[in-house]
C-alpha cells in the first residue's frame, strides 16, 4: 500500500511534469504559429516598435520614456523577488543542509521544496535583473542623435537588447507565478497539483495575445 510520503512524492512530480508540459507547449506553439502565443507575438511587436522608432526623427524622447517605463517594470519584480528570496533564506536557510542530508522522507520533501522555492525565486530575480540590462542597453542607443552614424550602427543591436529583455522580463514573472504552487506543497503537498492546476488556468489566459479583431 501506497504510503503518506510515496503520495506526496508523486503530487510534486506531477506538478511539476504539468509545469513541464504546458512550457514545452507554448515552446512549440510560439515557434510554429507565433501569432498564437502572447510571448512570440509581442516579441514581434517590440522588434517593429524599435524599428519604427529608429526611422522617426524627434522619438528618441519618446523612445527612452517607453524603455524607463519598462525598466521600472523589471526593477520592481527583481525587488521583489529578491524580497522574497530573503524571506525564505531568513525562515529555512539554516535547516535545508541538515534536513536534506538526515531527514526523513517527508522532511527530505519538505525541504527539498523550499530548495525549489529559492531556487525559483532567484531565477525570477535573475531574469528580471537581467531584463533591466538589456533595457539600460537599449536606451542608450536609442537616445543617440538621429542623425549620428552611430545610430544607425547600433540600431539593430538596441532591438536585439529589447526583445531579449521582454522575454527576460515575461520569464521573470512566469518564474515568480510558478513560485505560488511550490509554497503550497510546502505547507501541504498533496494540494500542490491543485494549485499548479490554477495556475496552468492563469497562464493559459496570460499568454493568449492581444484581440486585434476590434470593432
Amino acid at each position: 500500500m501506497l504510503t503518506d510520503p510515496l503520495f506526496s512524492w508523486v503530487a510534486v512530480l506531477i506538478s511539476l511534469v504539468l509545469l513541464a508540459g504546458y512550457e514545452v507547449r507554448v515552446y512549440l506553439v510560439g515557434k510554429s504559429s507565433p501569432e498564437r502565443i502572447a510571448r512570440s507575438a509581442n516579441a514581434r511587436v517590440r522588434l517593429h516598435w524599435a524599428a519604427a522608432l529608429s526611422a522617426q526623427p524627434g522619438f528618441e524622447i519618446v523612445a527612452v520614456q517607453a524603455l524607463r517605463n519598462s525598466l521600472m517594470s523589471s526593477t520592481i519584480s527583481a525587488s521583489t523577488a529578491a524580497l522574497a528570496v530573503m524571506g525564505t533564506v531568513s525562515m529555512a536557510g539554516s535547516s535545508l543542509a541538515g534536513k536534506l542530508a538526515l531527514g526523513t522522507p517527508v522532511e527530505l520533501l519538505h525541504t527539498s521544496l523550499q530548495a525549489v522555492l529559492v531556487l525559483t525565486l532567484f531565477a525570477s530575480y535573475v531574469c528580471s535583473a537581467m531584463a533591466m540590462r538589456h533595457y539600460g542597453h537599449a536606451s542608450f542607443i536609442m537616445s543617440l542623435p538621429f542623425a549620428s552614424p552611430e545610430r544607425a550602427s547600433f540600431t539593430p543591436a538596441a532591438a536585439k537588447h529589447v526583445h531579449r529583455a521582454g522575454l527576460l522580463y515575461s520569464w521573470g514573472l512566469r518564474l515568480f507565478l510558478m513560485a505560488a504552487p511550490v509554497a503550497v506543497g510546502i505547507v501541504h503537498p498533496l494540494a500542490m497539483p491543485v494549485m499548479t492546476v490554477l495556475l496552468l488556468i492563469a497562464l493559459r489566459f496570460f499568454d493568449q495575445p492581444a484581440d486585434l479583431d476590434i470593432e
